[in-house]
């Protein structure tokens, strides 16, 4: 009897070290794969609140957005009411922004996705992932390292010659259980430590378990910092192509 009981213990035992075998396997571009795929979804659409810290005053800007694989991209600004029904639109390599207040659409340069979004920490390419931390970039596994209480893979990332990138060089911590980024370091192309990004808080968002708090932090301005945190958000939802539209950038809500 003593003997049946074990077995499933044994069992079990043998189907995680399966599991921590496969996921050693896995190689740098892999993790970074299933990192971005579980960031993502095949499609989403959520509610974020963002934070501008800065030593004197602070900001904050609410907003819904919609996302489609990794070409199609909206964000709507919900709050403050001076910014209210501003929308930023990715589709492909392509992005506009429309301002209600004097009724324009204004296509953004590939040379503007380095700029500030909305006087925050994060760039323009940050908001809508324009470039494609797994298509745009050569991943090396160089090490782990605990971070926050998780264990995590640690991966640099060096852009294509000719991948249209902001980033010289990408240092990335991704956590061993969960595949969720919980580190980034973002160099320029001289090698200079840029801005830090740390995650926190992961807590269940629909079908899987993400950071829901994002700081980031610039080096060479203190006190500075941006906070993003996801208050809602589903995966795998329906949206048409369609709906990524100039059109639709004046109509949705």
């Amino acid at each position: 009897m003593k003997t049946i009981k074990i077995i499933p213990l044994l069992m079990a035992v043998l189907m995680f070290q399966i599991v921590e075998i496969q996921a050693q396997n896995l190689t740098a571009k892999e993790i970074i794969a299933k990192a971005d795929q579980k960031n993502r979804g095949e499609s989403s659409k959520g509610i974020m609140s963002i934070t501008i810290v800065r030593p004197k005053w602070e900001r904050n800007i609410q907003m819904k957005s919609w996302s489609k694989g990794d070409d199609l991209f909206m964000i709507y600004i919900t709050a403050p009411a001076k910014e209210k029904g501003q929308v930023f639109l990715k589709v492909n390599k392509e992005m506009w922004n429309y301002v209600p207040t004097i009724s324009r659409m204004i296509k953004i340069p590939p040379s503007m996705m380095m700029q500030s979004w909305m006087g925050s920490d994060f760039t323009n390419d940050d908001l809508v992932k324009q470039s494609s931390i797994v298509v745009d970039y050569d991943h090396k596994l160089i090490g782990e390292e605990e971070i926050r209480g998780q264990q995590c893979y640690v991966i640099e990332l060096i852009p294509h010659p000719e991948a249209a990138v902001v980033w010289g060089k990408i240092k990335s911590w991704i956590t061993k259980d969960g595949f969720n980024v919980w580190k980034n370091e973002y160099f320029d192309e001289d090698g200079f430590l840029q801005n830090t990004e740390n995650a926190y808080n992961i807590k269940q968002m629909g079908d899987r378990k993400i950071p829901t708090k994002i700081e980031m932090i610039p080096t060479d301005k203190e006190g500075n910092k941006t906070i993003m945190e996801i208050l809602e958000v589903e995966y795998n939802v329906g949206i048409k192509d369609s709906f990524f539209s100039k059109q639709n950038m004046k109509r949705v809500r």
